[in-house]
């Protein structure tokens, strides 16, 4: 995904994903990304990373935004939020060359880790990250009704908190497929899928692709980034 997108005032982007990883930097304007590696506010001079087959969804400020995306540099960057010192050196590079542009952003970018903290968000990060744990049993434990908490985190995230949970489980299993000498099954357990075939059914349907595929894919991909 490269190219400049222009996004009108209080725009709103439903949840989407992307099959191929790219950096968003932000030239002007501003807005609220809520995606899989959480929710962040974002304004001129911020670079996001995006991931492989990762979702989100933005809501745009006032002043709308310009945004210019560009392909993940092949040194890549294991921060997802960053600041840029010259966003308009990278965009002009970019109307000649975006792959050097991206490169360019890449030596300027300072990571951030600033991101928005209410509750949806500390559920997200506990759906992410943490064991399994039923929804009820988290609601009380933050004193907030279960309707409350279903209905307020798919507003924030644009999807239900047991879609993202399994999104998250299925994006690290793709993420662990390139390095991965076990079996698939083996995977399946260690990303906590009850079995092989769930494991299967949930990465063809997050990626089009089979385990086996994907990992091809995956390693082909990183092959032609480091040329």
């Amino acid at each position: 995904m490269t190219g400049v997108s222009h996004h009108g005032a209080l725009e709103r982007m439903a949840r989407h994903r992307h099959a191929g990883g790219y950096v968003a930097l932000v030239l002007a304007g501003g807005y609220i990304e809520a995606g899989d590696r959480g929710r962040m506010q974002v304004e001129a001079g911020h670079a996001v990373i995006h991931g492989a087959h990762e979702s989100h969804q933005d809501a745009f400020s006032n002043a709308g935004a310009t945004v210019l995306n560009l392909p993940l540099p092949a040194t890549g960057t294991e921060a997802t939020l960053g600041l840029v010192d010259d966003p308009d050196a990278v965009a002009q590079l970019a109307e000649r060359d975006p792959r050097a542009a991206a490169e360019l952003l890449h030596a300027l970018f300072r990571p951030s880790s600033a991101r928005l903290s209410d509750w949806p968000d500390l559920l997200a990060a506990a759906l992410a990250t943490g064991p399994d744990r039923h929804l009820a049993d988290w609601a009380d434990s933050m004193g907030i009704a279960p309707e409350t908490l279903s209905r307020g985190f798919r507003r924030a995230y644009g999807t239900s908190p047991k879609r993202y949970r399994l999104e998250q489980r299925t994006l690290r299993a793709a993420r662990l497929l390139p390095g991965w000498h076990g079996s698939i099954a083996a995977l399946a357990a260690e990303t906590g899928f009850a079995d092989q075939s769930h494991l299967t059914h949930a990465i063809v349907s997050l990626t089009g692709s089979t385990p086996n595929r994907l990992k091809i894919k995956s390693v082909q991909e990183a092959a032609r980034l480091r040329r």
